[in-house]
């Protein structure tokens, strides 16, 4: 049975098929959806540079706060729970310790982010969290 889903969002198109094959999923089974995004602080992508200003900062806090709000706001109108958060670090790492820590059934992603350079040069965030997550993730690829 599954209670609870985590859809990652950084706001893609990617991303947002995954939100919303993810809604019809957690409104199958009447689950508790949890939308978050994460900031990401660890400079992973090769043309940014390391560190962000305190401004920069905030605007991603308040970016990724409008993110899992609007997902958060969709389950609602579905008659779902909904709970979003935003966080610091390593995408792939911050996704998975966030679905252990809120004890999630499944995680279901996007197969591709926003950034090409990571996915042919250090492989995607999806790719990643499939690989070190003992917590099902469903991928849900763009439709054409």
């Amino acid at each position: 049975m599954i209670e609870s889903i985590l859809i990652p969002t950084d706001g893609s198109d990617q991303a947002e098929g995954a939100v919303e094959y993810g809604l019809d999923l957690a409104e199958k089974f009447g689950a508790e959806v949890h939308s978050l995004y994460v900031i990401e602080t660890k400079a992973h992508y090769i043309f940014t540079v390391a560190g962000h200003d305190p401004e920069e900062m905030e605007e991603y806090q308040e970016y990724g706060e409008n993110l899992v709000e609007d997902v958060v706001d969709r389950a609602v109108e579905r008659g779902l729970d909904g709970v979003g958060a935003v966080r610091k670090g390593s995408i792939a790492e911050e996704i998975v310790d966030y679905a252990e820590d809120k004890g999630i059934d499944t995680i279901v992603m996007g197969a591709q982010g926003r950034s090409d350079v990571e996915k042919y040069l250090i492989g995607s965030v999806t790719e990643k969290v499939v690989r070190i997550s003992d917590i099902p993730v469903t991928t849900v690829r763009p439709r054409p």
